[in-house]
């Protein structure tokens, strides 16, 4: 293989509310922590053992939006997106490291209550989007990596 691949799916639970930050260009970027469990049995002692993993959630602009009115520390969730590795410097001058997965795609798994939101339980941006394109104009995808160039219609030129 040639190319190469980067690309995290993750169900979990939220670790607490979005947190959102704002720029002076309209942009906007949510983040929060996602927990995954892996359980297993302790062959030796035979008690159950759980393996919290901790994930830092990266969402941008519109879709930040959306997880912040949504997401509640708890909820469940998919998360679809690509690792990225920031380096920085803390207070003292010392370099760090923050590994973090930036959203490309999600979808709520947590039940809502019918008359709350009017969110279905499953609801996912990245669909969302694609059924809006249909609709409306054309537009740029916020919610994907999708080149602005490649068109919907090219994807029915497709032998399969």
């Amino acid at each position: 293989m040639t190319g190469t691949l980067n690309k995290v799916m993750l169900i979990g639970h939220t670790g607490d509310d979005v947190k959102m930050h704002y720029f002076e260009g309209g942009g906007s970027i949510g983040r929060f922590p996602l927990a995954t469990n892996e359980v297993y049995t302790n062959k030796t002692s035979g008690e159950r053992v759980t393996n919290t993993e901790w994930h830092n959630i990266v969402v941008r602009n519109k879709a930040a939006e959306i997880c912040e009115k949504y997401l509640k520390k708890g909820d469940k969730v998919y998360v679809e997106g690509r690792i990225k590795t920031r380096k920085w410097q803390d207070d003292k001058g010392n370099e760090r490291y923050s590994t973090e997965i930036y959203c490309t795609d999600f979808t709520f798994l947590t039940p809502k209550d019918s008359g709350s939101s009017g969110e279905q339980s499953g609801s996912s941006y990245g669909q969302q989007q694609s059924q809006n394109q249909n609709q409306n104009q054309p537009r740029q995808n916020t919610a994907s990596n999708q080149s602005p160039g490649i068109s919907q219609e090219d994807d029915d030129d497709l032998p399969f």
